[in-house]
């Protein structure tokens, strides 16, 4: 068994002359790509053939031709092979800088955040940050993520919720469409489009319990990002339930146009999460504590 372990695993020598190889098709080629002499490439895929079994190159005039048997061995391990690379590359860059994976709400991450980080890189030069686009719970050992925006309940199992800010939203459409459809009472509203985030399917729901109008809105359009839905209403496509502080600019423009003036507040706030095992972790730390005191600033911004 010993020994069918070891014929299974060959040397990442023989695995990095091999890759190298399958993919320049000369010996020379590989030599120069990973600094060795055409003669140690040799040896190495002879050795990866005897190693294996199987003839994974046909030697011709003009350089090599990978075999069936190479050609799917070649497939198979690049993957494996990338891993291992990104692997190496994240341990020796952690032996000089903390890192910190953080997983971002699509819209809130580049209209709110963004614009901010600059000022977190200033105070904290020595963490790198790594961003994913994640909505929705997911696993963090499994993502390989530190911390995340959530918006939604302090409810994440094995994980801390840090409370951000609440968030108000307002139906708002395009100035042309509220021209063509007035707009007097809520009631109007229901006869209307009314743009749909998958993400918040009761949100127009909720929206007209707080004016305690009863009825059922039309059907219209369901998209997964804010952002979508901003260009759907700006298209006049409808009106859309959206987050005051995401469209900040839309507003300012013109682009968009509250349709009513009432405003409710979500069920649904924004937290920052990080899993037990990591909350004490130092980038996450400082994030937190950074983030907070944005919030804190821009609250106070928005006071007046």
């Amino acid at each position: 068994m010993a020994n069918l372990s070891r014929r299974l695993l060959p040397s990442t020598s023989a695995l990095a002359a091999f890759d190298s190889v399958a993919r320049l098709s000369t010996f020379s080629a590989a030599a120069e790509e990973l600094s060795l002499t055409q003669g140690a490439i040799s040896r190495q895929i002879a050795a990866l053939e005897e190693q294996l079994g199987v003839l994974l190159f046909e030697r011709t005039s003009r350089g090599v031709i990978l075999t069936e048997a190479g050609t799917d061995y070649a497939r198979a391990i690049a993957g494996a092979l990338a891993e291992i690379r990104s692997a190496s590359l994240q341990a020796m860059t952690k032996q000089h800088n903390d890192q910190l994976n953080l997983a971002i709400l699509p819209t809130f991450g580049t209209r709110w955040l963004m614009p901010r980080i600059p000022r977190f890189v200033a105070r904290h030069p020595e963490i790198t940050l790594n961003f994913a686009t994640r909505i929705g719970l997911f696993d963090f050992d499994r993502d390989d993520i530190d911390m995340a925006i959530h918006i939604g309940q302090p409810d994440w199992p094995g994980a801390e919720s840090t409370f951000l800010m609440e968030e108000m939203v307002a139906p708002v459409a395009s100035p042309s469409f509220l021209s063509s459809h007035p707009i007097l009472t809520a009631e109007d509203l229901l006869r209307l489009p009314l743009l749909q985030m998958a993400s918040r399917p009761a949100a127009w729901s909720h929206f007209f319990e707080s004016l305690q109008v009863d009825g059922t809105p039309s059907q219209a359009m369901r998209f997964e990002q804010f952002s979508s839905v901003a260009q759907a209403c700006i298209a006049g496509l409808g009106l859309a339930l959206m987050p005051v502080f995401l469209i900040d600019s839309e507003l300012a423009n013109g682009q968009l146009v509250q349709a009513l003036p009432h405003q409710v507040k979500s069920p649904s706030a924004y937290y920052a999460v990080a899993p037990l095992s990591r909350k004490d972790f130092r980038p996450v730390v400082a994030f937190r504590a950074w983030l907070l005191e944005e919030v804190a600033l821009y609250r106070k911004n928005a006071a007046g």
